[in-house]
């Protein structure tokens, strides 16, 4: 895994421990010599990321819609910033960058693009790893709705394993480095004949 995407928060969220943990998992980035593929941005989690991606001697990748940048958020340290026209447009270039996917805390906008990135892995679109950073337990009641989903049967079991979820940023992209992807998702009960 060379290219790590992450998904996370533009806003520092109530503990700051989210943006700490984003700094360990930056600095682990860096030293493994992976590039961060992100946003772009340089506010909240993302410019956390960044930035201890970077102070690691790291290379960084911003993926920004040209509308965020006239608002005067563009990280103007990256290696490299891609403008882009549209939310869709970055998330597929950031998708068709990246070897495997990091979600950290966040709002919205960083579920979305956790779970079309989930949703693309089990309907075979992309093996790659899909990480979550459950940093100071933020991702447990979401943890707790996958188990619903697949206790439910809206979440075949084999697919349970997509997230893979951690606390350590370490721990995570060791995990991710040894994923294997599932078969892919079918509908199909009987062969025809």
């Amino acid at each position: 895994m060379k290219y790590v995407a992450v998904f996370c928060g533009s806003g520092n969220g109530a503990s700051d421990i989210y943006r700490a943990e984003a700094g360990r998992l930056g600095a682990e980035i860096a030293r493994r010599g992976m590039t961060l593929v992100y946003g772009g941005a340089n506010v909240g989690l993302m410019g956390a990321v960044a930035d201890a991606v970077l102070e690691g001697g790291g290379r960084v990748v911003g993926v920004l819609p040209r509308f965020l940048q006239d608002r005067e958020i563009a990280h103007r340290g990256l290696s490299e910033l891609i403008l882009v026209d549209s939310m869709h447009e970055r998330k597929a270039l950031m998708a068709e960058r990246a070897d495997g996917f990091v979600t950290m805390p966040g709002g919205a906008g960083t579920l979305e693009e956790f779970f079309e990135i989930f949703t693309w892995a089990q309907l075979g679109l992309h093996r790659k790893p899909c990480g979550i950073l459950n940093a100071n337990g933020y991702y447990d009641p979401l943890v707790a709705m996958f188990d619903h989903m697949a206790q439910e049967q809206f979440l075949q079991e084999r697919y349970r394993g997509l997230a893979i979820v951690e606390s350590d940023p370490a721990k995570l992209l060791d995990r991710c480095l040894a994923y294997e992807p599932p078969p892919v998702k079918t509908y199909l009960t009987e062969q025809c004949t």
